[in-house]
């Protein structure tokens, strides 16, 4: 579904990807690990059309580079966020709403969708009326992630979705990534919490200092002495 060839990007003088090269078939989730600075949500802004790379990237027979943001969402590629960015005086159903802008003429479809949303995040279907900085960092997480799936997404680009979270709250945050890839969406998850992101994902890229060093699958890499070492401990 989607594939990374030589991907570079930089920041002015800094360059935060140097050739990269990755994919993600159909119906895979796959995880990118590495420290801060690594370049996991560096790599989900070139996709997503955030910042001008040079390269190639491919969902399917059609080349992202070169697209504006909402033709990428068009296209289903849809990204949540590091760190939520929510708009926490709005209520929790319009943060949805504002994930189906491409759709916004669309008003059955979207009211559809959302009642689906509701059924999988049945507190975020209690709370719909309520601000949504009032709710928990587990609640705005789902409420973060829930706004992505409004975009009807085939790819889901998701950036440390555990940050900051409870360890049974993160528990919780996996079981919800894991159903929504086996409901049928291409996920591609970006984590520091390499030990919980390794044991629901197919295969994982390890990036540093903007490179792919090491890939495989995910069962391979958990097991892998220099992983271990560098990103779980032990």
């Amino acid at each position: 579904m989607l594939r990374l060839s030589d991907v570079s990007l930089s920041y002015g003088s800094f360059r935060a990807l140097e050739g990269v090269d990755l994919h993600a078939d159909d119906g895979e989730l796959v995880v990118l690990l590495g420290a801060n600075g690594a370049g996991k949500s560096s790599t989900f802004r070139a996709i997503s059309g955030l910042h001008k790379a040079t390269g190639s990237i491919r969902l399917g027979e059609a080349e992202l580079l070169g697209m504006r943001s909402a033709q990428i969402v068009r296209q289903g590629v849809v990204q949540c966020p590091e760190g939520r960015k929510l708009f926490p005086q709005m209520s929790v159903r319009k943060n949805l709403m504002m994930g189906a802008f491409v759709y916004a003429s669309d008003r059955a479809g979207n009211k559809e969708r959302l009642e689906q949303i509701f059924a999988m995040f049945p507190v975020l279907s209690e709370k719909k009326d309520d601000p949504a900085g009032s709710l928990s960092g587990g609640q705005q997480q789902m409420v973060a992630i829930a706004r992505a799936l409004m975009g009807r997404p085939k790819l889901l680009l998701l950036d440390e979705p555990s940050l900051g979270l409870a360890p049974l709250v993160v528990k919780q945050m996996f079981e919800i990534i894991q159903q929504i890839n086996k409901e049928g969406t291409t996920v591609l998850l970006a984590e520091q919490n390499a030990f919980a992101a390794l044991h629901i994902s197919d295969r994982a890229y390890v990036m540093e200092r903007g490179r792919i060093i090491m890939e495989g699958n995910s069962d391979q890499l958990l097991g892998d002495e220099r992983v271990r070492k560098a990103y779980i401990g032990g």
